[in-house]
This record gives C-alpha cells, structure tokens and sequence, in this order.
C-alpha cells in the first residue's frame, strides 16, 4: 500500500515557516524541525489534504496552495505545495507540535535552529531541508 502526504512551505517575507515535530519516538521525524501537513486520506485530492492539514496543525487558511513538486518512492509519495504565508506568526495556533518559527535561507542551509520552547537547538528533517533548498534556489533561478 502506497503512504501519501501533502505537506507545505509557507512562505513570507523570504522566510519559511517550520513546525519542531514533538519528541514523540513513534512519529516521523520526532524533536525536529519540519513543513505542516500530514496523511493524504484515502480519496482525498493531495490539496484538500494539506488545506485540511494547515486547519488542523496551526488554524490557518491560505488564500491558494501550488504544487512545487510531487516525489514519488517505492511505496510512498510527498506532494510539496507552497503558499504565501499572510498572517503574523503570533496569529497562528499551534494545535500540533512543540514549537513553529519563520526560517531564513541561511538558516536552512545550516539545517539548525534554537527553539526557546524546547530550550535547545533542533535539527531540520534532512528531507525537509533538501526540499526546501530547492525551492529556495528555483525562486533564484526565476528572477
């Protein structure tokens, strides 16, 4: 059986927002830092699945999501979306996860980031980082 996801870079300001995943040893990526999103149900299209998702993780409604990329493996596929970011952070509610911040370029290059609710520097999921790493360098390539 075929797992798929529908996650989102939302981004504002060149900077892109993360979710620090709980440190939960049964979840995927437990204690790092990752995009929003979560499980494609079965039947559902891969955007109402994240729309769903970012109600569901943070209360929050973009005005439009857009396919970046879709990644497909042996058994499992990742629909990337973006979508503007149109809020301030402290607007939105963290309904899932430890913690969420706005990103900048340089720091996902690093791959790090101090989180003041977890007290500590988390990683980013390597996945997660390549992803957004290619977004961040195709916005470079369209200017």
């Amino acid at each position: 059986m075929v797992k798929e996801v529908a996650i989102a870079i939302l981004h504002q300001n060149g900077r892109y927002l993360m979710q620090l995943r709980d440190d939960i040893p049964t979840i995927v990526y437990p204690g790092q830092w990752t995009f929003f999103g979560g499980t494609v149900e079965p039947g559902e299209a891969a955007e109402v699945a994240v729309m769903r998702e970012l109600q569901e993780e943070i209360r929050y409604h973009p005005p439009y999501v857009a396919l970046f990329r879709r990644e497909q493996y042996r058994d499992f596929i990742r629909n990337v979306f973006h979508a503007p970011l149109t809020v301030d952070i402290q607007d939105l509610e963290l309904c899932e996860g430890l913690d969420l911040d706005l990103w900048t370029a340089e720091q996902v290059q690093l791959g790090e980031k101090f989180s003041p609710k977890a007290g500590e520097v988390r990683k980013i999921g390597k996945p997660h980082q390549r992803v957004l790493l290619a977004y961040i360098n195709s916005l470079k390539l369209s200017i």
